[in-house]
């Protein structure tokens, strides 16, 4: 007995739709090179979205407004029934690299995407780290992939070359006009200054 066309509908849109939020999505990201270097998203891939709608190792690429490079990476990719141009991600990764040549890398144990909106968040407890020599971690990451910037959910704990400092929050762009990487701590910021000792230990 053949299926009637109404379920021939459903079993090609459990395929169909899970691809056409990728489509979507890439038009901001642009898929790299996967672990084995082919461009193209391979079979098993594609098997793995007809089967449970999900995408394992993604990593997408893009440039923000102020000519940050952004690249995201995660461990699992699925999408949200509720929002079809938005993903629900594991073990993801986010490095912004600015103009200037500095950095920051920024992961965590889950998040969400948003291709409409350009934005993803790092939800759980997020590290971060910069080329300056910063290592932070806070409750959580708003990245606007837009523009580049990061902005923290919660205070944050924060280890700097000179010392220690905890705040309420903090916002981090990349620079624009040649101003170079910044990072602004806001609300109760609290600084544990431990300067570097000059003197060689004596032999």
């Amino acid at each position: 007995m053949r299926d009637n066309p109404y379920s021939q509908f459903v079993s090609l849109s459990k395929i169909l739709l899970p691809l056409a939020a990728l489509a979507l999505l890439s038009t901001l990201f642009l898929f790299a090179r996967g672990k084995g270097g082919d461009p193209a998203i391979p079979f098993a891939t594609l098997e793995d979205i007809a089967r449970d709608s999900r995408i394992s190792d993604p990593r997408f690429a893009g440039v923000a407004a102020d000519g940050s490079a952004v690249t995201i990476s995660a461990e699992v990719m699925r999408p949200d029934a509720a929002r079809p141009d938005a993903f629900f991600v594991s073990a993801i990764a986010l490095r912004i690299d600015a103009p200037d040549g500095t950095h920051i890398e920024a992961t965590a144990g889950e998040g969400e995407i948003d291709g409409r909106a350009q934005r993803a968040r790092l939800g759980g407890l997020a590290r971060l780290s910069t080329s300056s020599g910063y290592v932070m971690e806070t409750g959580g990451l708003l990245a606007d992939l837009a523009s580049g910037t990061l902005t923290s959910i919660g205070p944050l704990e924060i280890r700097a070359p000179f010392g220690s400092l905890t705040a309420a929050g903090m916002v981090y762009s990349g620079g624009s006009d040649g101003d170079g990487q910044q990072m602004v701590f806001k609300g109760g910021v609290r600084l544990l200054y431990q300067p570097q000792s000059s003197e060689r230990p004596s032999p």
